[in-house]
């Protein structure tokens, strides 16, 4: 108990220096926290962009790249799906749903997506977050279109607006366009923090109805096009689709029929396992991660190292305290751990001020990160490993602390009462 008290009334006579070597060891702290919070937040709206989906299927090509153009709305399909093949698919008995996806227009550089009633009703994304609109409705009839939030804030697109179509294009501004057939903002979806914020979404009916009168990419001829008025979804048939999510309806399923897609004999395609592929791929990002961590641990260090040197610099202005304390019978191993106190007291409110400073700022802009960016702070404040590191911090402190302790003691020796001038 003496040993505290001795600690807290050195550091008030030492009140500045200590302050600013706690704020130190704190925005470390907080920082390095942040990093910690920040890498799974990222990594779960990352891994998780799409979630309760067994099989992910799309023509023949590799599982990244099928991932990257369905899900993340980067690169490009290396072919088609024909329309029967997958209508035989969703029709197989262990088959629950599905949700099909054409992709290959853009609207000002932003991917223009085809799909049908089972996207807003299936989809899911983070567990069990489904697809919600912020204002209107679904996108279901011909020239109706969805817009995700990041397009309609960025394109300040409202209900209403129309909408024209480039052909052929999934970045840039495009150089054909629909514009025979525009089409309507019926609907904007809330932010997701995913793809999703980033796309444009049509049905079915409306991707066939834009390219009814095109011949091999080309623009019909001046005349000859098909007025927008005179098509319904009973004069449209459905053609080629890009990919399709799936749910089956028992997990056993899954591979088994992942095995008999993968061999169909109709035509060559893939299913994959999305929550698979995409754990891989985050793998493959892991870097960035590692960098932002060393560079926390590094600003770290040098909190540390201005605890060290605050403590160093005070030990001359202490020799007179030292001879003191030992004159009354103070030993050199309780002088010692005096100082080593006084360094773990400073890293322990560093810590926790930090902690507090971290849950205190995420708190206050979680809504506006949700709202502005899309992205979501879930999960405990505090994990284990961020427990962790809060017990490595805390030895480092006591290590630190052990310096000046052993140069203070190795004094304490050698000095007397004088005050040496």
């Amino acid at each position: 108990m003496i040993l505290f008290y001795l600690a807290i009334q050195s550091l008030k006579n030492r009140m500045t220096t200590s302050i600013l070597t706690v704020v130190s060891i704190a925005l470390s702290v907080a920082l390095l926290f942040a990093v910690e919070r920040t890498q799974r937040a990222a990594e779960e709206g990352f891994t998780q962009s799409v979630s309760q989906v067994d099989l992910l299927v799309g023509a023949k090509t590799g599982p990244l790249n099928l991932i990257l153009y369905t899900v993340f709305n980067m690169g490009s399909a290396s072919n088609n799906i024909s329309w029967q093949s997958y209508q035989e698919i969703k029709a197989k008995p262990q088959v629950e749903w599905t949700i099909p996806y054409s992709l290959g227009d853009g609207h000002k550089g932003y991917r223009v997506v085809a799909t049908d009633e089972n996207f807003y009703q299936h989809y899911r994304f983070r567990g069990d977050q489904s697809v919600q609109m912020k204002e209107g409705r679904a996108a279901l009839d011909i020239w109706d279109v969805t817009v995700g939030a990041e397009v309609a804030k960025k394109l300040n697109y409202k209900l209403g607006d129309p909408i024209v179509i480039a052909h052929g294009v999934t970045k840039g501004q495009g150089i054909q366009f629909h514009d025979d057939k525009p089409f309507k903002v019926v609907g904007i979806l809330k932010p997701t923090g995913t793809a999703l914020d980033q796309s444009i979404y049509i049905s079915l009916y409306g991707m066939e109805a834009i390219h009814m009168d095109w011949k091999d990419g080309a623009a019909p001829q001046p005349g000859q096009e098909i007025p927008a008025q005179n098509l319904s979804k009973e004069n449209i048939q459905i053609g080629p689709i890009t990919s399709f999510f799936l749910r089956t309806k028992s997990r056993i399923e899954t591979l088994r029929l992942q095995r008999e897609i993968n061999n169909y004999a109709e035509e060559p395609l893939l299913a994959i396992i999305p929550g698979a592929t995409l754990s891989e791929l985050w793998r493959g990002l892991s870097q960035i991660d590692i960098i932002l961590k060393v560079i926390s641990w590094m600003v770290l260090a040098v909190g540390l190292a201005s605890m060290v040197s605050n403590l160093l610099a005070s030990l001359n202005e202490r020799r007179r305290e030292m001879s003191i304390l030992r004159s009354i019978g103070a030993t050199t191993i309780q002088m010692t751990a005096l100082l080593v106190f006084e360094s773990t007291l400073l890293t322990i409110i560093g810590i926790l001020v930090g902690a507090f400073l971290n849950l205190f700022a995420f708190w206050g802009i979680s809504s506006w990160l949700e709202n502005e960016f899309g992205f979501y702070l879930s999960g405990p404040a505090f994990t284990a490993s961020e427990g962790f590191y809060a017990i490595l911090i805390l030895a480092a402190g006591l290590l630190v602390g052990l310096w000046p302790a052993w140069i203070a003691r190795q004094r304490a020796l050698k000095d007397g009462l004088a005050i040496k001038v």
